[in-house]
């Protein structure tokens, strides 16, 4: 079993939605041996679900959001995980000092996996973009899931 965990500020729009992007993808692929969640790096939206303008830009692309509360990553996360996969570079910072560094090697943004090292996935709680937020998680979970089918 491959585990998953994306990371963002607070667990209500692009790691959640990127759970839900590579949830289906992976059903779709009859890839059944990966689990996938999300997390925050934060504490301020512990419960909440996924921020309904995320809602409304996951459902006009055709995914169904089951029901979500977020939840802070923790130290234990590390080591239960295989990928922890944040978004920006503040959450890359904020997981290296949740987990105490990163000496297996286990972060990365999601760009990444698309082959757009260096660049973030905007927060859209900013932008007011969560359809070009999605495009781009999109993007970088067909990217995570070729190199993990590839592996």
């Amino acid at each position: 079993m491959t585990r998953i965990l994306f990371i963002c500020h607070g667990n209500i729009c692009r790691s959640a939605a990127a759970e839900v992007v590579l949830k289906e993808m992976a059903e779709k692929a009859g890839r059944h041996d990966l689990e996938i969640a999300s997390a925050a790096a934060t504490r301020e939206e512990i419960g909440n679900d996924i921020y309904p303008p995320m809602k409304k830009a996951l459902a006009a692309a055709g995914y169904a959001c089951a029901p979500h509360a977020a939840r802070q990553t923790t130290r234990a996360d590390y080591d239960r995980w295989d990928y922890l996969i944040g978004m920006d570079e503040e959450n890359r910072w904020d997981m290296r000092r949740i987990y105490g560094g990163d000496p297996q090697g286990k972060i990365s943004l999601l760009p990444d996996w698309a082959g757009k090292a260096g660049q973030e996935i905007d927060d859209p709680w900013y932008t007011r973009d969560f359809s070009g937020a999605l495009r781009e998680i999109e993007e970088g979970c067909r990217g995570l899931l070729k190199v993990i089918r590839d592996e």
